[in-house]
């Protein structure tokens, strides 16, 4: 069964993965909760009000909100900064990890053929109809392809099967671990079977239960 996180060790993580100094961001917390409202870094922290011993936040990063939780009234008169209890945690960890063996993040300008684990974020112009295409495996597959375009220019990507449906035109995709290939001449990305595309629309939208714990 999976163990369930405490507001400690989420507020820990929130703290690593936004970059902001754990001292700073216990600060913020104690501040807002006196004062409604307090700021540290891009995270803007709102104190929503209280629940018997428990004090329910409101965690947003450039207007995106990025969690609402409740914290303990007690955890935040510990003495010294019991943040730093849980910097240590599996969790943060493995973000730290995954930070490390991230792609970079490119821009359709800067995309040569023969590229690998790229990172990209993209408005889709438009996605052409599915066909069913013959593949080098020796079975039938539906293909289409997206136009995709940044501040800096434009490419197609080449979607297969299940990839066709998280994509529609209108929408910001965030796309992660594809490679540029030529086809006629043209650049182009494809996912393959490690690389994947999700719609960011409403990306920071997600919202954390308030009785974490």
């Amino acid at each position: 069964m999976k163990r369930k996180k405490s507001s400690g060790e989420y507020l820990a993580f929130l703290s690593a993965k936004y970059e902001v100094d754990p001292d700073t961001f216990f600060c913020a917390l104690l501040s807002a909760g006196e004062n409604r409202k307090s700021s540290c870094g891009n995270l803007s922290i709102e104190c929503r009000g209280k629940i018997k011993n428990r004090i329910i936040f409101l965690i947003t990063n450039d207007s995106q909100v990025v969690a609402q939780l409740s914290v303990s009234a007690n955890f935040l008169t510990k003495e010294g900064n019991p943040l730093r209890n849980f910097m240590g945690t599996d969790m943060i960890r493995k973000h730290a990890a995954k930070k490390i063996k991230s792609p970079a993040s490119y821009s359709i300008q800067n995309l040569r053929a023969g590229m690998t684990h790229v990172n990209l974020k993209a408005k889709v112009l438009e996605v052409t109809k599915p066909k069913q295409v013959f593949t080098r495996y020796g079975n039938y597959a539906s293909l289409a392809k997206a136009v995709i375009s940044d501040e800096t220019g434009k490419i197609k990507l080449c979607l297969w099967n299940n990839q066709i449906d998280a994509v529609s035109a209108g929408a910001t995709v965030q796309i992660e671990n594809a490679r540029t290939s030529m086809f006629k001449g043209e650049r182009q990305l494809s996912l393959g079977k490690t690389g994947t595309v999700s719609n960011i629309e409403h990306f920071g939208d997600e919202m954390i239960p308030a009785d974490l714990q």
